[in-house]
């Protein structure tokens, strides 16, 4: 089995906030797993793949401003 996801299937989406512009990032949560982000201007470059609590984990510090400078 190969230790990298099959991302044929994954339903890539970018957030509502982010307008009409590129410069952001897109998300694919359809996944069995596995919660896959890549960036919007480079649609078949990499993607970093994490799983659903560690994707979790991440939102919930955003939205504490864990990260704000």
């Amino acid at each position: 089995m190969s230790p990298f996801p099959n991302l044929v299937t994954a339903e890539f989406r970018k957030s509502s906030l982010s307008g009409s512009g590129n410069a952001c990032v897109e998300v694919a949560t359809n996944l069995p797993g596995l919660v896959a982000v890549r960036d919007s201007k480079d649609l078949s470059g990499p993607v970093l793949a994490f799983t659903p609590a560690q994707w979790r984990s991440f939102i919930g510090r955003v939205n504490t401003g864990a990260f704000d400078a």
